[in-house]
Formats: structure tokens, sequence, C-alpha cells
């Protein structure tokens, strides 16, 4: 809604107050004001001139030399290019120095060698936009009427000094959209009077029933329709200052007649629509349901099918204007109209929604109508249009309105207890300053001891219980003036579980590790709920009743098909280097009909491709390999405190590279896995060289650590031995490493593997494997037969398990 500052006033006494001051009362009231729009966009120095004079160019076939009354001692020559320009017109003239829209200045200059001082404006070239400005002067230059006075502020004139606030309204708040409305609502913050129309209009003394019948064939739909009948109307401009507050409103001027069913639109918030009535086409308005198939051209010259859920207004036989929406174009008002046949009604918001959304036809009349008009203002409005009809266009008022009413116009009480509304707020009010309050809103009351019966007005479609009383109450009384108080009782503080905690530092580990979080959706297509490569084909598809669409029909089953999702998404945007994990939940079932809620399992994924470090200074580029995620997982393990029960075994899984690929164990049970995908899933997925995990999140987190043993620094030195061992090419290093701890026993205390060689010096199907062994006692020093002893024991324990030899 776009409120003309201007016109405001002109309800309201706001002569000592802003608009950004009303602006921002608006706002702290609960009418959020999203911006103050000025109308004038840097003009100055424009002023009305009267053309004196006005002839051809003798250097220019398209140019004008016009003599122009500015105001001043002597007329100015100015050259125009316009090819509406004549003489005794009243015209905008930006004198020498004057600024226009865009910081155009104007000086004196000759073109084709004939003087010009100043410039013949346009409305565009004062900053008003095209689609406000009336047909007549869509090209050339604006014509002001004769009763402007030469010399006089040209932007004065034409309101272009005015600002217009732009409500943001929510859907509750339709009493807004109107200039009464914001009236009402401004007059109350301020606590001053609401000086509104009061219609009052003459008729002559012949009788409506003698032009037109009224008869609706949808009450439900219509359960008021009056017509009202104008005669000798004279068709043309409406004046300067309708034309200004329309345009200001967001709305082009057309005629005197439809000017005013605008201007009564905006100002009481009912729509109105002004037939001709000598093309109506007969005596009767006939108010039903259209007919399936039933076709009208409307005003924009469009014809529309019409549907039976549609509401039309007829001549009794065929469609002149869809029901709240949009006349049609055989019945509008023309400029040799003379007798107008005006409709006032009331339509029901369903109908009017359904209707314009069905035929993608929206106004302002149908966005009024959708959320609700008043009730009572609806032959209010009418009189309103018809005076002004008369006083506009001329003519006479028939007197009486055809009408077909079963309007019951309902206004509900709504009882507020004085307790309950200072416990609610926090406030300790008194009767009479809530009296007061609701006097400001215009709402009348009655009381009942402590407690307030209120009358909800027409207007306010948006009161019907107690709690939008209170509202009232406190957003007129203001919002910060309400006092800050604490919560009474013993509070506790919020912490979290552990499971939470875990699940906050597996987070900052993964980022403090490079990776980046995302979050993709828990509903996917069929054919992905099926898992990462069909993991999960064998579970039922857990579907939604009432999916939004069939590629968000199904609960998913893995992380990893949405993962992809991402790093398509990355490298089809030339982003080539993507590490990204998700925390989110997966959700299993295996009934056919769900009887209960699917097993919800949260689980851990990640997905990197593309370099890992580079260092361009020094040559240096590491791409993403399988060490990369598995260290990055052992990390996040030594984080949790876990890695000591984790083992990774070389496995085999569907989608997953064969011979990169490790099964991820926790205390013996599987959790997971880590490695490259396939290269044919790869290409499938236009991806490139791409490694992955997924791991159960919560078997992670909810695993049980031992306690922990501290143990004093060793006083006594450590002694190491070498092993290099000559195995089979399927034996694993995990396996050795197995072996060695169980037979090494209690004194020896690390193996590490340090070399691997498989080669031409190496027998067919045998590979060597050298390992580091620390053997320590803290209580005393080792010695070297001790030593031996049990590196002898860990060489027979290796032969005899796994075949292995030392190598020579």
């Amino acid at each position: 809604m776009l409120v003309s500052y201007r016109w405001l006033q002109k309800y309201v006494d706001l002569e000592d107050v802003t608009a950004a001051d009303i602006a921002e009362k608006l706002t702290r009231g609960g009418i959020e004001v999203d911006i103050i729009h000025e109308l004038n966009k840097g003009a100055k120095d424009v002023v009305v001139g009267h053309v004196l004079e006005c002839s051809q160019h003798p250097n220019a076939d398209k140019l004008n030399v016009c003599q122009v009354d500015i105001g001043e001692e002597e007329p100015v020559q100015i050259v125009c290019g316009a090819a509406n320009v004549a003489a005794g017109q009243k015209v905008a003239v930006a004198k020498v120095g004057a600024v226009l829209p865009g910081n155009f200045k104007i000086k004196k200059a000759k073109l084709r060698g004939e003087v010009s001082q100043g410039m013949i404006c346009s409305l565009q070239e004062l900053g008003i936009e095209s689609k406000l400005i009336q047909k007549d002067f869509a090209e050339g230059i604006y014509v002001f009427p004769e009763e402007a006075e030469t010399g006089s502020d040209a932007l004065e004139a034409l309101n272009l000094y005015d600002q217009v606030l732009e409500l943001d309204l929510t859907p509750n708040r339709s009493d807004c959209l109107n200039m009464m409305g914001v009236a009402y609502e401004v007059a109350a913050l301020y606590g001053r009077e609401a000086n509104l129309p009061n219609p009052k209009v003459q008729t002559n003394e012949e009788h409506v029933a003698d032009y037109v019948t009224v008869n609706v064939d949808a009450e439900a739909d219509n359960p008021y329709y009056g017509a009202t009948i104008i005669k000798d109307v004279k068709i043309g401009p409406s004046p300067l200052w309708m034309q200004n507050r329309l345009m200001a409103a967001g709305i082009r001027p057309i005629s005197n007649v439809v000017d005013v069913t605008n201007y009564v639109l905006l100002e009481y918030g009912q729509p109105l629509h002004a037939f001709d009535y000598d093309r109506f086409g007969s005596k009767e308005v006939l108010v039903r349901r259209a007919k399936d198939g039933e076709t009208i051209v409307t005003l924009d010259d469009t014809e529309r099918t019409l549907t039976s859920d549609h509401l039309v207004i007829t001549n009794g036989l065929e469609p002149v204007a869809i029901a709240g929406i949009m006349g049609g174009a055989t019945s509008e008002v023309e400029k040799d109209t003379t007798t107008i046949l005006l409709e006032a009604a009331y339509f029901n918001p369903v109908t009017i929604r359904k209707a314009s959304r069905e035929l993608g036809l929206r106004s302002d009349s149908s966005a009024r109508f959708e959320k609700g008009v008043d009730q009572k203002r609806v032959k209010e409005a009418a009189k309103r249009a018809a005076s002004l009809i008369v006083e506009l266009a001329g003519g006479t008022i028939v007197s009486g309105v055809a009408e077909f009413d079963v309007l019951n116009v309902e206004e509900p009480e709504i009882r507020l207890e004085l307790g309950r509304l200072n416990t609610r707020l926090g406030m300790e009010l008194t009767i009479d300053e809530v009296a007061s309050l609701f006097k400001r809103l215009g709402f009348s009351y009655q009381l009942d001891g402590e407690t307030f019966v209120v009358t909800a007005p027409s207007r306010r479609a948006d009161l019907r219980i107690e709690e939008d009383l209170i509202e009232e109450v406190a957003r007129l009384y203001g919002y910060d003036n309400i006092p800050t108080t604490l919560p009474e009782g013993v509070t506790t503080p919020g912490v979290l579980t552990n499971y939470q905690v875990k699940r906050r530092r597996i987070r900052r580990f993964l980022e403090g590790a490079g990776l980046s979080q995302v979050i993709t959706y828990s509903l996917t297509s069929p054919e992905k709920a099926k898992g990462f490569a069909g993991e999960n084909e064998s579970l039922l598809p857990v579907r939604l009743a009432m999916p939004m669409s069939e590629d968000r029909s199904t609960m998913r089953t893995s992380l990893v098909p949405h993962l992809f999702d991402v790093l398509q998404y990355n490298l089809n945007r030339k982003q080539e280097n993507v590490h990204v994990y998700e925390i989110g939940s997966i959700f299993l079932s295996e009934e056919e009909v769900l009887t209960k809620q699917p097993v919800e399992k949260e689980m851990l994924a990640g997905a990197l491709t593309g370099l890992w470090h580079e260092h361009l200074w020094q040559g240096e580029k590491k791409q993403v390999d399988f060490y990369v995620a598995k260290g990055i997982l052992e990390g996040l393990f030594i984080e949790l405190g876990v890695l000591n029960d984790v083992t990774f075994t070389q496995g085999k899984k569907a989608g997953m590279h064969p011979g990169r690929t490790a099964i991820i164990r926790l205390a013996g049970k599987e959790i997971g896995f880590v490695g490259q995908v396939h290269p044919h899933v790869q290409k499938e997925n236009d991806l490139k060289e791409t490694y992955l995990y997924q791991l159960d999140l919560e078997a992670l987190i909810n695993h049980q650590l031992k306690g922990v043993v501290y143990e004093p620094l060793p006083r006594f030195p450590a002694i190491s031995r070498d092993i290099a061992l000559v195995v089979g090419t399927d034996v694993t290093a995990g396996e050795l490493q197995a072996v060695i701890f169980e037979a090494g026993g209690v004194l020896l205390k690390h193996v590490q593997l340090f070399d691997l060689y498989e080669g031409e010096h190496m027998e067919a199907g045998k590979k060597s494997i050298a390992f580091s062994l620390t053997y320590l006692d803290p209580e005393r020093t080792l010695t070297d037969e001790e030593v031996a002893a049990v590196h002898e024991k860990v060489l027979q324990q290796l032969e005899s398990q796994l075949g292995a030899t030392l190598r020579a």
C-alpha cells in the first residue's frame, strides 16, 4: 500500500509531524513502513509557462520555436521538439539554471541557429514513471489545465514535493489497504481526530427502478449488490489534484469517472465499477456463476474462458464483468458515455481468490476483496463515488439504489478482563488508561466491573479474540513502554548432553582439518533412496503421503548420493578442490506398510576431491588420496579417544575401488568405510577422482571408553630392534602388527612400519615389510639377553602364524 503524506494530511492534522516520524510511529505500532519514496527526483526551478506563440523552426522540420511567458518581465524563446506543443498551452518549463533528475542542468543554447532559453518538459523528464502518465501525455510534453497560474511552481502543481510511505502489510491488516484505514491508525497513534468524508447526494425525481433491476442467483458469493444510475455525465480528464493523488498511489489517471472509482477504492478500500449504461445491453443486472466454457473479453482486451467456479456480472444474457476482478470491454466507459451504472457490491473473498488465481488475473479490486472489505462501507463508498462523479463530470443522480441485500453485518463482542491484560503484559494499567486507548482506536465498549466488552468494528476483521485486544493495547501503549521484568522462580541453565558435546567436537575437528559442512535434503527420489550403489535396495522405501514432488518423495537411507550432488554442483562451477562433510539422519524401515515410525539414525559422511595441499611458491601440490581421507578419520578417532579400539581392514564395498577401500570397525563391530569411489561410479556421476567415507555417528559417539591410565615418564632406556620380513603379498601389515604385539608381551611398547618393498629382487608373490620394535621396562634397564629372547619369540610366532621369514 502506497500512502501519500499530503493526502493523509487531509484526514489527520499532521502539520507538526514529518513523513519520517509517521513511518517510525507506524512501524513501532505494528504497521511496517518499508521505505519513504521522494517524488521529487532532484528537479528544481521548474515553473508553469504559457506558450504565447509557436512557429516552425526555420532550419529544422521537427523543431518549433516558442515564445513562452514564465511569469517574468519578458517572454523567453524556447526551441521545443515535442509534436504536441501549441500556442495557448500551459506547460512545465525548466528555466535557464534549472536542474532536472539525473543532475541535468539547463543552459542557454543555440539549436540550429535559434536561441533557446530553457526547456519545455514532459512528465518523464520531471522524474515521473511512464506507467503512471495519462495516455494523452505518454508522448510529448505535459499540458496543465487552463487554471494553472503562469510562473507558479510546476513541481508543486504536480505534487512532486510529496512523500509516499510504502507499507508492508501483513495479511491480517487489510484495514490499512485504504487511506481511511491508515488515517484511523495514524490518528490513534498520535491521539488525534480523524476527519473522514461524509458524502451527501442529491437526486432527481426519477427512480432507479425505471432504469435497472438487480437479481442475484449466487447469494453466498454475493450477499449485497447495489446499482446507482447517474445521467448526463460528460467524460473528460479528472482534475489535477485527483490525478496527483492517484499517481502517488501508483495508479494511472484515465478519465474523470474511472478515476473516481479508483480514488474511492484507495480512499474507502471498497472496489467499485462503472458501466456504460447504454452499452450494458439490458435493464437487468444478474449475478450468477459462469457456465463452463463461457468466455468474456476483459478490459485488458484478453478473452478469458470461465468455469462454474467463477462469479460473473451479466446483463441477463451474457457476462459483462468478472465479479470483483475486472470489467468487460463491451460495457466500459468511453469518451461518448453519458449515463453511468455504478456498481457497489460485497463478494465472498474465497470465491474471488479462487477465480483470480485460476484466471491468472490480479487487480487492485481482487486484492482487496480477497482479504475482505469493510461490509459497512459498501453503500457509503457508492455515495462518495456518485457525489464525486457529479462534482467532476456533471450529471444528476437518479433517486434510489437498485439492490439485492441479504448481507448480515456482524460486529463481534470481545471480553477483556483488566487483570488478565496486566498479567499478560506485565503491566499495571488502570481502567481509565485502557479505556482511553480504545477510544483512540475508535472501538466502542461497555464496562462490566473490570471487564471490557468491546464491539470490534467491521473495518477490523482481525479482531476476534481476547488476545487481539491485548495486542491492540500493547502496540498503542507502546512496546517500548512495557516494563522489563525477569522471570519468577528458579531457572535452570541449559547444558549440552554428552552426545551433543561430542558432536560439536566432531564438527570443530573436521572444520579445523579443512572440511566444510554441508546440509542436504532428508527427502530424496526413490532411486537415490536405494542408497549409495544400491546398498539399501533390500530395504523398503519410506515414502511421504503428500510429497512436494517425485524428487522429494522418499526418505533417504544414505548421505552419499546427496554429497555427490554437492560435488557435481561445485565442479560444474569450476570449483575443483572440494572437501565437505555432513552430519545428518537416514531413515530405515523393513515394513511395507508403516505401522510405526521408521528408524532414524544419525550418520557422518564426507567427500574429498581435487588438491588437498598446494604451495605454489615451493612448487608443492598434493592430490587427495586414500591416506588423506584415512588420516582425517584417524585424527577424529584420536580426538574422541577411540583410536585404539578402531581397526581399518581392506575390504570390498559396492561402488568403491576394490583395492583402495577399508572397512572401519569399532571394538570389532563394523561402523563404516573409507576409500576411493569406483572409477565407473565417478564417470556415471560426472566426478573426478573422489574419496569418500561414511560412519555410524551414533555408534561412534556412544562407544564406551576405557578408563584413562596415567603412567610416569620412563626413567630407564628403551631398546629398539628392526626386522625386515618376507611374506606373501596377501598378508597385510595390520595382521603382522597384531601378531608382533601379541608375541612381544608387556615389554614391547611400540611397533612402527617403516618400509615396504616389492620388486625384481623379490620372489614372485612375495613382499618385504620392515618394522621398528621398541622394548622397555619402566622399572629397570633391560639386558640384551632379555630383549633377544622376546624378539626371538616374536619371529617364531610370525613364522608359525603367517609364514613370515627374515629377509636375508
